[in-house]
């Protein structure tokens, strides 16, 4: 069996019993961690044991992206401009039109293997561009042939009706597209590719409809995800009927959030809903406040996504900083509000940003016994940083470093269930140069296509 030891690191395992190690080492068999201590011995499989010195490193857990709309990735920058309602506007009702199948998959495999550049292991998927099974495949294997753990989200398009066709909100999920992908590519549940659905909720579908996603979510044991917020409701009182209908619990992911009424978050928060916040696209695009300290205040962590690189990067580090800086922000403008006065203290430390894109995550895809720590028994998906570099020296608290100072050139190593996908600072991906290429042609035909239908930025 194939072992790997990371030896004399600084180990930030997010796992309670054990903790942060200033010189540890991680012993890795095949898919799984199974060891995590100082000076780990391995004797007489000397021999057969890859050993990686760690000395003046940080290993960490695989970063979660807990949403992001990877079929996006051929447009990165073209929506930076855009409010939501621009963006609903210019993607979903144009650019998104004109999307084929090939596009959508080195959309995909192009942005999946950015995560894994940048330190995510696990990536949530939301793709709600596939109008036919094609573009659907297109995408599952794209996420397949990046190598990245992943949680395909299945949505559903969002274009302006044509003549005698239903608006969007008005035409359930389609179950048979579900089971066909639970019957083939998507069958194991266990799997590197797992799948969720992305469904239309209260806030964008009819009542009829909601209840109808909701339920074959249930049925089929499936993450249930759906925005949340972006104008007045489809269903004003969709929330209180699903609620009292019992179909509101553990295994509904709500994104965004921002126009939550605090007694309706009271009610989700008791049921075992959880959040998923994309902190710097929705104070970009006019969602409103991210909801992190609405949250925390309710005892419950939110999950952190990326949600578009049409419009930002694809930094989790980044995306874990921009959440922790604004509530601090929000915090501190409060407290001199009531004290006039600076704050005597903060208000999150700087390890709960790490548990947002770590620990919770693997929480809100019901997978913490197997991801979001490094901890024995769990899949080896880690990420090593190199904290030697001119950025990051010296360090004082690893946790801060992490958090605080790491950018995709701290990124050394990268793991995936025991395989290395990133290695002295490369990424180990074949064709790599031409999927750029394909990547670059995507997007160039898709504004071409758009402009010419006279939807330009």
């Amino acid at each position: 069996m194939r072992r790997t030891l990371i030896k004399s690191a600084v180990i930030i395992s997010m796992d309670d019993a054990i903790g942060d190690l200033p010189d540890g080492d991680v012993l890795i068999e095949g898919s799984r961690i199974v060891d995590v201590r100082p000076s780990i011995d391995v004797g007489g499989g000397a021999a057969e044991t890859e050993i990686v010195d760690g000395t003046g490193r940080i290993v960490i857990p695989g970063l979660i992206n807990a949403h992001m709309h990877t079929w996006q990735t051929g447009l990165r920058g073209y929506a930076a401009n855009w409010t939501l309602l621009e963006y609903f506007r210019r993607m979903h009702a144009g650019l998104a039109t004109v999307f084929r199948p090939e596009d959508i998959h080195i959309a995909t495999l192009a942005g999946a293997l950015n995560q894994i550049n940048q330190g995510t292991t696990t990536l949530v998927d939301w793709c709600h561009n596939n109008p036919t099974p094609d573009h659907t495949d297109a995408a599952v294997r794209g996420l397949i042939e990046s190598g990245i753990r992943a949680a395909f989200f299945h949505g559903s398009p969002k274009p302006e009706p044509k003549p005698g066709e239903p608006h969007f909100s008005e035409v359930p999920h389609p179950r048979r597209e579900v089971e066909r992908l639970l019957a083939g590519p998507l069958a194991d549940r266990d799997g590197l590719v797992t799948l969720g659905l992305a469904i239309l909720g209260p806030h964008y579908s009819t009542l009829d409809v909601a209840m109808h996603d909701f339920r074959m979510a249930r049925e089929l044991k499936l993450i249930a995800s759906m925005h949340q917020g972006g104008g007045p409701a489809k269903t004003p009182d969709g929330w209180e009927k699903l609620i009292e209908a019992g179909l509101v619990s553990a295994g509904v992911n709500i994104v965004h959030g921002n126009d939550l009424p605090d007694d309706l978050l009271d009610r989700m928060v008791d049921l075992g809903v959880s959040f998923s916040v994309t902190p710097e696209n929705e104070m970009i695009q006019g969602h409103g406040f991210p909801i992190t300290g609405r949250l925390l205040k309710r005892g419950v962590r939110p999950t952190i996504g990326i949600d578009l690189e049409s419009v930002l990067a694809g930094d989790l580090f980044s995306a874990a900083r921009v959440a922790l800086s604004m509530q601090r922000a929000l915090d501190n403008a409060e407290a001199r509000k009531a004290s006039g006065t600076i704050p005597a203290t903060t208000t999150i430390p700087v390890r709960e940003a790490l548990r947002w894109i770590t620990t919770e995550g693997a929480r809100m895809l019901g997978r913490e016994d197997q991801i979001g720590s490094l901890t024995p028994g769990k899949l080896a998906d880690l990420v090593i940083i190199d904290a030697s570099d001119l950025n990051l020296v010296p360090v004082h608290d690893p946790v801060s470093t992490v958090v605080m100072q790491t950018s995709l050139a701290n990124i050394e190593a990268v793991m995936i269930g025991g395989v290395w996908k990133k290695r002295n600072g490369r990424l180990l991906a074949d064709g790599l140069e031409a999927n750029k290429e394909l990547l670059v042609q995507s997007g160039r035909r898709l504004v071409r296509d758009i402009e010419r239908q006279g939807h330009a930025a």
